[in-house]
């Protein structure tokens, strides 16, 4: 009976498989089997700069505000104000929903290839039209399935990623090395230099996408407070959590580089061109489709997770007066029905980009980019908002602390980060010379003005809320420098009272005195 509501302590390295599993995508490495061997050095390259410190800062916030709801709205907002912490939890959402046109991409590819004809399947996979319908049925689907509030939903969601990232990942990694012990002609030239030609802008576009891989990272603060000794046991977790991942996407991208050529490499297809090459390599062809299911259920699986979730965040913020009623407004069941609607006419009209971009590659490619820059400016403000409570809020609680004493940790750390977000920022507006994207014109115009739009938009919203907006059931915890304005009223409106009880009490006093000295 000891252990009768003890609170259940997670492992180094059950929560260093939690962030694997929440970060890892296969989606993605087609993009930087490119770069043939330099590939790995983008992967360690963005894991130091960006990985770790997301990591660790994030790990910090949470733990600071575990017991205040609005997560990255809270972080920010507390360093910066709610403008700011309102832009922050914006771009989180709208970089999900320019994110579910891209995922379901691969999707619809994924199911594209469940057939045993690879001419036919590689026709059909970039077909547009295809590819449009497959992404408005599977995301209108997961909307439906999400307004009604099905509790299956999260353990769909939990086997998809193991049948649908974790055991390919291992399943391609394996493959490429009995390839190679057996034999088989490499196409990636292993004697190649390992650092990049850093002269060529252009060679970075594509990776400055690797950040974006590890994006979501900073989920994993949520779960500090549940680490037996967090200090010390946390930051090993990062560290063996980020070797895992980091190995997963070198080793599946060498694999990848292995056996296709790097001129027909195709940033949506050739996962699944991949395996089917090595499955002709061992004579296991029927074994395509089954992993072209598997694939496919892993994305679907996690859309229909994701669909909801990330508008839970703006929905609290919004009930608290940052959104009109409008967007408030909840079902039967209590699900944010407006939200969802309002985000699925959003991903209907950048689905509907299909039609003017020259290809499904190039399509993905953009809104890939186009997710890039507006996740990197929520990862900006964190970073630099996680300095900047250093000083704000200097006595404050920290469960979990990046350095013992002093802010020259936090500021390398944090800086690293915030340092390598900026860098990735910059490359991202750059068109990629290694796929076509069509116009540069229509490339430009859709990254700076998707990014100026969608930044000033929360501005625009915020500059025209209204008290009315709140909602009077909404119990949002007020920020610390709100706290101390209160205090501050108080304390001056007790000493303003204690003043006139004291003038009071010496008039009355000197009144008495001069009357008894006229008696």
């Amino acid at each position: 009976m000891a252990n009768v509501g003890k609170a259940v302590k997670l492992g180094v390295f059950t929560l260093a498989i939690m962030n694997v599993t929440a970060v890892v995508s296969l989606r993605g490495l087609p993009a930087e089997a490119v770069y043939g061997l330099s590939s790995a050095f983008y992967y360690l390259f963005a894991a130091i700069v960006f990985l770790i410190p997301t990591s660790l800062v994030a790990a910090e916030l949470a733990a600071m505000f575990q017991d205040k709801q609005g997560g990255v709205f809270r972080w920010v907002g507390e360093a910066y104000g709610k403008k700011w912490g309102f832009l922050a939890i914006w771009v989180q959402w709208i970089e999900s929903t320019i994110w579910y046109p891209t995922v379901l991409t691969f999707g619809a590819v994924s199911i594209a290839f469940i057939g045993m004809n690879d001419a036919h399947d590689m026709t059909l996979a970039s077909n547009k039209m295809y590819t449009l319908a497959v992404v408005l049925i599977i995301y209108w689907l997961a909307t439906f399935i999400s307004l009604k509030g099905l509790s299956w939903v999260g353990k769909v969601a939990k086997v998809g990623g193991i049948v649908g990232t974790i055991l390919p990942a291992a399943l391609l990694i394996i493959l490429g090395i009995v390839y190679l012990s057996m034999g088989g002609h490499s196409n990636m030239d292993f004697h190649g230099d390992f650092f990049p030609d850093f002269s060529k802008f252009d060679n970075l576009v594509l990776a400055s996408s690797i950040f974006l891989f590890y994006a979501g990272m900073e989920m994993g603060g949520i779960h500090v407070k549940d680490v037996e000794n967090p200090s010390k046991n946390y930051p090993k977790a990062v560290f063996i959590g980020a070797l895992i991942t980091v190995l997963i996407f070198v080793l599946g991208t060498f694999s990848l580089g292995v056996i296709i050529p790097q001129k027909d490499i195709n940033l949506t297809q050739s996962l699944l061109v991949g395996f089917d090459n090595y499955f002709k390599f061992i004579h296991a062809s029927w074994l395509s489709p089954i992993i072209a299911v598997a694939l496919a259920f892993g994305v679907l699986a996690g859309v229909l997770t994701w669909v909801a979730g990330p508008s839970k965040g703006i929905f609290t913020v919004g009930k608290a007066g940052y959104l009109p009623p409008f967007f408030q407004k909840t079902n039967k069941i209590g699900v944010q029905k407006n939200i969802l609607l309002v985000q699925g006419c959003a991903v209907t009209l950048l689905s509907l980009l299909f039609v003017v971009m020259p290809s499904v590659q190039s399509f993905y490619q953009i809104l890939s980019q186009l997710t890039v820059i507006l996740y990197l400016v929520m990862y900006l403000l964190m970073f630099s908002g996680a300095i900047a409570l250093r000083y704000r809020m200097k006595k404050a609680n920290r469960p979990f602390r990046i350095g013992k004493h002093g802010n020259g940790l936090m500021w390398f750390i944090g800086g690293l980060g915030f340092c390598g977000s900026l860098l990735a920022f910059i490359l991202s507006f750059i068109p990629p010379s290694q796929i076509s994207v069509g116009s540069n014109t229509v490339w430009f115009a859709v990254l700076i003005i998707g990014a100026i739009v969608v930044v000033a938009a929360p501005f625009i919203i915020y500059a025209s809320k209204k008290a009315s907006w709140v909602d009077p059931n909404a119990h949002f915890e007020p920020f610390h420098w709100e706290e101390a304005k209160v205090q501050a009223s108080v304390a001056g409106a007790t000493a303003t009272t204690q003043t006139a009880n004291t003038n009071s009490t010496t008039t009355t006093t000197n009144t008495t005195k001069s009357n008894n000295t006229q008696a």
